[in-house]
């Protein structure tokens, strides 16, 4: 092969070469753009949904982490927060059943601490019950029945959760216990009202 053969032939493969590098980082680019816009689009589809909750901001940092999974699914939104929820009880019974099991506690603290865990216990059962319910909501030929029982237990879950933060009324419970239980509760008690809120977007 002459020289001059040899050099065209260099050119003709670097040039294929070259043209398939610029195809791959355009359509690189062209997928980061499109994810990038995909993500925006899901974590508004959330925003506007938690919106419409009495604790917009507790529902949107539970959930924009999972947008790429909910994406515009309302049905898996639903799941996820309920999901959440559960996951958040599991902690708040953890952590309320090792306060109850603490050295040094009233006789007061002893009692509330130990209702509250069973009441945070009994709250999982109904997560789980509905969590459950939930999923096979789809797929069901009595969906508007189980709608209601859906939102009936988790509506009971909201009203136990408060019990345990009505049981300090005229007792004598210190701050740390007051403390612990609060934080845990209340913030159950929001993710808990979000999802009752969340459930209205279901079409059932």
């Amino acid at each position: 092969m002459s020289s001059s053969s040899f050099q065209l032939v260099f050119i003709f493969c670097f040039s294929i070469l070259l043209l398939l590098i610029m195809s791959t980082s355009m359509q690189t680019v062209s997928a980061a753009t499109t994810n990038k816009a995909s993500a925006k689009t899901y974590k508004k589809f959330i925003k506007s949904a938690c919106n419409s909750t009495t604790y917009p901001k507790v529902c949107y940092k539970a959930l924009s982490p999972s947008a790429s999974a909910i994406k515009t699914d309302t049905n898996k939104l639903c799941n996820i927060a309920l999901s959440f929820t559960l996951n958040a009880t599991y902690n708040a019974s953890s952590s309320i059943d090792s306060l109850s099991k603490m050295k040094g506690l009233s006789p007061s603290e002893k009692e509330i601490t130990h209702d509250c865990a069973e009441t945070t216990g009994e709250a999982i059962d109904e997560l789980e019950k509905s969590l459950k319910t939930l999923a096979n909501l789809q797929g069901s030929d009595h969906k508007a029945d189980e709608m209601n029982d859906l939102k009936t237990w988790v509506s009971a879950i909201l009203t136990d959760e408060y019990t345990c933060t009505d049981e300090f009324d005229g007792q004598k419970v210190s701050k740390a216990v007051k403390n612990t239980i609060n934080k845990s509760v209340l913030y159950l008690a929001q993710l808990t009202s979000n999802c009752l809120t969340l459930f209205n977007l279901l079409d059932y």
